[in-house]
């Protein structure tokens, strides 16, 4: 046999392969065997280790922040097939960061466990109650938290909470685990936690105090008291767009030379912005580039109206047009020019200036991003969850904009083209496939609104009062009707002119 036949395989990721890798591919500086768990992440899917374990393993890169490596937790089912994954290969991930310039792929090892999926949570809520755990961080994405829409409190009548609130000690939530655990832990005489939210909410901070302490208040009202008073909810904000993994993915880190079944790409950007608030001590992470500020609002303003608003803006009408990802609706002349004149004319002039920038120049920097080819993320992506996404990224400019006396033209047009894509069906013929976790109730409505546009703004849970009698409601229904009756892109024109 030649002995070299199988020298350009690619290899297997593992603890102990790391050294066979190819010199291309970056890997931990540091012994694994030194670190020690300080950090409890729930959710942990692709953004999570393309950002924050990121973060944490550029620090032991350094030679710091071993007493903080990461177990990874979940509380649904379907968090058990990224943990059998991972597991296998010793909870390390390859990120394949896509620079326009040139591809390149690192190792990265700051997670050393991945607690099992059961009922009731028993082993997460141990492990959150060691005295080794100082941060529980969590993704659980914006329709993760029960809230709701028109309040931001604790949405009680979800089946859920009233689970957990019934059944403390055998909870069904990640807020319940989180209550269940803070409780072991006044029990024994330990502090609280902090507990670090890292996904795309206003005041995320705020709103997962409102959730764990909202929650705790209903089956025992002293500890409720006793984890507002002693534990720590710093808002943050987080920002690096991380496409869902995909078969090309793992082909091209096999290309690479790494063998991993679990791989993440991202562009070549990465912001975070923390509150410094923390109750339980925390990684140096200002050495590694993380802003620590007392002051988040106005970067989380900046990011989640000018870059969150923006994908919905593109990828709605992108997908009522087929077009199939990001970077191809920025190349799209018409799409393009829609996002740029709503940007300009509804979403930055509600958007204040942050320290080094200002909202029209990071809105170019968001175009470069989102015009980025390397980064092949799809438009179904981008759009999933519109019914978390909308009231959480374009309703409050629409709202900033409406109460200074604008039309909102554009963003009636986009709250329009959000209407339009979730009646299910391009304007090619082909199918949209059922892509937010209230889908029935959105087809419904917009198939009902085809015939009465008001039909789509009687969902209060997100327009509120702007649905009723509104000039807002008003220019709303000239674009819907104006998009059924000759399409988008004529709806675009007309808007543009």
């Amino acid at each position: 046999m030649d002995p070299l036949a199988n020298a350009n395989l690619p290899v297997r990721l593992q603890r102990n392969t790391l050294s066979d890798l190819p010199e291309t591919v970056g890997t931990p500086a540091y012994d694994r065997a030194d670190l020690a768990p300080g950090i409890v992440h729930i959710g942990l899917g692709n953004f999570h280790r393309a950002h924050q374990a990121w973060y944490i393993h550029q620090l032991m890169q350094q030679g710091l922040a071993y007493d903080w490596a990461i177990i990874g937790a979940g509380v649904r089912n379907y968090d058990a097939k990224m943990r059998e994954r991972l597991l296998e290969q010793d909870c390390l991930t390859t990120l394949i960061e896509l620079d326009p310039n040139g591809i390149t792929a690192e190792v990265i090892g700051s997670m050393i466990d991945y607690l099992p999926i059961e009922p009731g949570n028993g082993t997460l809520i141990q492990c959150m109650a060691e005295p080794s755990t100082k941060i529980v961080s969590m993704t659980v994405t914006e329709g993760g938290y029960f809230l709701n829409a028109n309040t931001g409190t604790l949405g009680l009548d979800h089946e859920d909470i009233r689970y957990d609130a019934k059944n403390p000690d055998q909870p069904r939530t990640v807020f319940g685990a989180i209550v269940s655990a803070l409780k072991k832990r006044r029990d024994t005489g330990l502090r609280p936690f902090t507990a670090l939210s890292c996904d795309n909410l206003q005041g995320n901070g705020a709103i997962l105090r409102e959730c764990v302490v909202g929650l705790a208040r209903l089956s025992d009202t002293d500890l409720a008291e006793w984890i507002d008073r002693n534990g720590a909810f710093p808002n943050s904000m987080v920002d690096c767009i991380v496409p869902a993994t995909t078969d090309q993915v793992i082909s091209q880190c096999r290309a690479l030379g790494v063998d991993d079944r679990a791989p993440v790409s991202h562009e070549n950007f990465r912001q975070w912005v923390v509150e410094d608030d923390f109750c339980a001590g925390r990684p140096p992470l200002e050495k590694v580039g993380v802003t620590l500020t007392r002051d988040v609002h106005s970067y989380e303003t900046m990011k989640l109206r000018i870059l969150n608003g923006g994908h919905q803006l593109l990828a709605n009408v992108g997908e009522i047009l087929n077009v199939s990802t990001i970077s191809d609706c920025m190349s799209d002349p018409d799409i393009l020019a829609f996002f740029r004149k709503v940007q300009a004319d509804d979403i930055l002039p509600f958007v204040q200036a942050v320290p080094g920038t200002t909202p029209k120049e990071y809105l170019e920097l968001v175009e470069k991003r989102f015009a980025n080819t390397a980064v092949h993320d799809t438009t179904r992506r981008v759009a999933f969850d519109g019914s978390a996404r909308h009231p959480g990224f374009l309703l409050p400019s629409l709202r900033d904009a409406t109460a200074s006396g604008s039309f909102a033209n554009g963003l009636a047009l986009a709250e329009a083209f959000w209407c339009r894509m979730c009646a299910g069906i391009r304007e090619d013929g082909s199918e949209i496939e059922p892509n937010d976790p209230q889908w029935d109730t959105l087809h419904k409505a917009a198939l009902a609104s085809k015939a009465d546009p008001e039909a789509w703004l009687e969902q209060r849970q997100y327009y509120g009062d702007l649905g009723r009698g509104t000039r807002f409601a008003e220019v709303f229904a000239v674009w819907l009707n104006a998009i059924w009756q000759n399409g988008s892109r004529a709806a675009i024109a007309r808007y543009i002119a």
